[in-house]
């Protein structure tokens, strides 16, 4: 989906950008970020997984029943023809292909997972494409990047270049005060200027002054006496 959504980014930008002859601006949004804002995605999500738990559990249900078969099969195997054998074997592999061909169907690439995802998502994704092609034309920008995606690597970014609040703002989601990101991945480049360690200052700047006094608590050299 993000791979989708990024590609998609794209397109409208560049052709946005093309109506435009003045100077190139430039910004970025968290597509990631402004979706799990959107009650549409959050529901079309919540629905997502509901169906993804029932054909869960349909072929857990499917599992249960090879096992009760080999347990079946093992348990009379001693009084069985070699014919019988052979035919229950063979239905013990037919069912076995049967979950994974079933397993495969629903969430193998392509599947009906995907599909019924792609499907329900998308009324949520239009939405945040036309909030962003309403924030590019207000605001002059020839393009956009999606933090969010794959496909772009942002090493750094500045936040006088963060369009996510203007685009939640066209969706009716923006917050008094400005939204708080949610958790990044583990493996996320860091691209925040606070948390670059600052130069070294110059050495005379980090000198002590000759005429600064001890700190309290430290021992003084013993004086010592003279002899009378």
């Amino acid at each position: 989906m993000k791979r989708t959504l990024g590609f998609l980014l794209v397109v409208t930008l560049f052709l946005v950008s093309s109506q435009t002859s003045h100077a190139q601006r430039f910004g970025y949004i968290d597509s990631e970020f402004i979706l799990q804002k959107m009650p549409a995605y959050s529901n079309a999500q919540a629905e997502v997984d509901k169906l993804s738990a029932a054909w869960q559990k349909e072929i857990e249900n499917m599992r249960a029943e090879v096992e009760k078969l080999k347990k079946a099969y093992q348990a009379e195997e001693i009084l069985l023809t070699s014919e019988m054998k052979t035919k229950r074997l063979e239905e013990i592999t037919k069912k076995e292909n049967e979950v994974r061909e079933y397993q495969r169907k629903m969430f193998g690439f392509e599947g009906s997972l995907f599909k019924k995802r792609e499907e329900m998502i998308r009324p949520a994704q239009d939405q945040l494409f036309e909030a962003v092609e309403k924030v590019v034309r207000q605001k002059g920008l020839s393009f956009i990047f999606d933090k969010s995606s794959r496909d772009v690597v942002m090493l750094y970014t500045d936040p006088r270049h963060d369009y996510t609040e203007y685009v939640l703002e066209e969706l009716g989601l923006a917050s008094k005060e400005a939204n708080s990101q949610g958790a990044r991945p583990a493996d996320a480049l860091i691209d925040k200027p606070e948390d670059i360690p600052p130069l070294p200052e110059a050495a005379t700047e980090n000198s002590p002054s000759k005429n600064t006094k001890p700190a309290s608590g430290t021992k003084k050299p013993p004086v010592k006496k003279k002899n009378n």
